[in-house]
């Protein structure tokens, strides 16, 4: 039987174009700081006509085979997480089988899995509980987490962002699950939601989805710290583990978030709290769940309580999220691939714990333990590999505007037919896929850039260019 399966290596992709939360706050007239301070964000990558879920899936899958000359035919499934909706039937995990086909590969199991930002959680599980199960054929399992988070003008639009993650999975993985200790919690709600089908755009009730987060992440933590405890005989609590990873909206909700935590191990009258801590957190303790959520004062307080322990345990998980913005299923793991790129050299032995949250509602709190692996699937690889430095430093600042005037345009593109996007991939670099058309029967065709890109001949036909 597999053991300590999990994930053998990780990529991530987002789009080089994007756009900076200070210059968006100044165009559209809100006080300074409402984006940069108060929502704790301060870069948001977003698609253009050329870029959608599909390419950069396309690409982050393209790439991660490559890098580590990993064979198609050693995938058994491919499992899609995502909640942007480019086909109400066709999932997009069947447009990535061309990478296999090409092979001969098209025995491959998995489809997509739809929950909001959860999808990707769901379709890691899957392919997780396929490498521990009898069905297991001894292939690896490869999962996709891809989204373009896109809100309508307004309050909302500066949460945006977009990315696409693969992850291979398999057994002897240096980042492995503790598939013991896990947490769930689902429920029925209305915060955050996709009921117009004609439209990109999701109906937000913010206030609701704050509080069915932080409802949701104490339920969850209660849940593993009850099986923690089950197994190891003895009490959880924060300073067991040594990052903590959030699904992240925006960052100002992840800071909330651990200082919840940090209450709740006061709740449960952890002896980890110091005195000086319990004597700030005390005036609180007759409130009720509901109570908690709505105090100011204790979401002030519970965070200068965990100001120290959130530079130490979660600041190093906030670099790609604060930069590239909410990319729905990718973003929980694009902190984790943030923690990688911080810290690769001193995380043999160490715990973390993750949050995935998707609204409507399902969340799930689980772990990995890391042990360093052997080449190419050690940390300090997985790391160089993923190149996260450079793919930030290299993309191209577009000015509020023009990312208000290509917002005009997908919004306008949105489920339309019949189009050809602009021939200019000067912004892409070498290995990107992207869209270069949707026929009058609304079948999309992608190209691959290259020394020489694909090109759309006058009948509308692809012909290769390389």
């Amino acid at each position: 039987m597999a053991t300590n399966v999990g994930i053998l290596a990780i990529d991530i992709y987002f789009p080089p174009t994007c756009v900076q939360q200070e210059e968006l706050e100044a165009h559209d007239g809100v006080s300074k700081g409402k984006y940069t301070i108060g929502l704790g964000q301060d870069c948001l990558a977003f698609c253009t006509e050329l870029e959608d879920v599909i390419s950069m899936s396309l690409t982050v899958v393209t790439s991660l085979l490559e890098k580590y000359q990993v064979d198609p035919k050693q995938i058994g499934r491919l499992e899609v997480g995502t909640e942007t909706v480019i086909d109400k039937s066709k999932s997009i995990k069947t447009w990535l089988m061309q990478i296999f086909a090409e092979c001969g590969n098209t025995d491959i199991e998995g489809v997509d899995s739809t929950n909001a930002c959860y999808g990707g959680t769901a379709a890691l599980f899957n392919c997780v509980n396929w490498v521990e199960s009898k069905s297991w054929d001894g292939r690896y399992g490869l999962v996709v987490c891809t989204d373009s988070a896109v809100y309508a003008e307004g309050p909302a639009r500066p949460t945006g962002g977009a990315a696409a993650i693969a992850m291979l999975i398999g057994p002897n993985a240096p980042i492995a699950f503790e598939s013991k200790y896990r947490g769930t919690h689902m429920a029925h709600v209305y915060d955050f939601y996709k009921p117009d089908l004609a439209s990109e755009y999701p109906v937000v009730d913010g206030k609701l989805s704050q509080t069915c987060y932080l409802m949701a992440l104490d339920l969850c933590y209660k849940s593993y710290c009850s099986k923690y405890e089950k197994f190891e005989g003895k009490q959880f609590s924060i300073s067991d583990a040594d990052y903590f990873v959030f699904h992240s909206p925006y960052n100002k909700l992840v800071q909330k978030s651990f200082a919840r935590l940090c209450f709740n191990d006061f709740l449960r009258n952890s002896s980890y709290i110091e005195k000086e801590a319990k004597d700030k957190l005390e005036p609180f303790l007759t409130l009720s769940g509901d109570e908690s959520y709505q105090s100011r004062e204790l979401e002030k307080v519970s965070q200068q309580v965990a100001k120290h322990l959130y530079d130490e345990k979660v600041q190093p998980t906030t670099l790609v999220p604060k930069q590239v913005g909410n990319m729905y299923t990718a973003s929980l793991y694009a902190a984790f691939v943030s923690v990688l790129h911080n810290k690769h050299t001193t995380l043999d032995g160490q715990r973390m714990v993750m949050f995935s949250y998707g609204s409507g509602l399902a969340s799930t709190m689980f772990s990995f333990k890391i042990q360093d692996g052997q080449h190419p699937f050690s940390l300090s690889n997985i790391a160089s590999m993923m190149n996260v430095s450079e793919k930030l430093e290299s993309r191209h600042v577009f000015p509020p505007e023009k990312f208000v005037e290509t917002m005009k345009l997908m919004e306008h593109r949105y489920g339309a037919k019949d189009f050809i996007t602009g021939r200019d991939t000067s912004l892409l670099t070498p290995g990107t896929y992207y869209l270069t058309q949707v026929d009058s029967l609304y079948r999309r065709f992608y190209a691959k850039k290259g020394s020489n890109d694909v090109a759309i001949t006058a009948n509308g036909s692809l012909a290769n260019g390389h």
